[in-house]
């Protein structure tokens, strides 16, 4: 049987820590942020926990 392949796609978006969580980046951070306070830019800069949702669907994707 051959390797599973990872889709390279959810990799990219996705990464895993220690524990098995699954953090992404938050949206709103490609363009026009200059309309954006200071705060809002500095809130939306940190990483975000996927919800439990998605993330078995996104495990799937990546071979977990």
């Amino acid at each position: 049987m051959p390797k599973m392949k990872t889709n390279s796609a959810a990799s990219k978006r996705v990464r895993v820590t220690g524990k098995g969580k699954l953090m992404q980046v938050g949206s709103s951070m490609r363009h026009n942020l200059e309309h954006k306070s200071a705060r809002k830019r500095r809130a939306l800069s940190a990483d975000q926990v996927l919800a439990p949702a998605q993330s078995k669907k996104i495990k799937k994707l990546l071979g977990m």
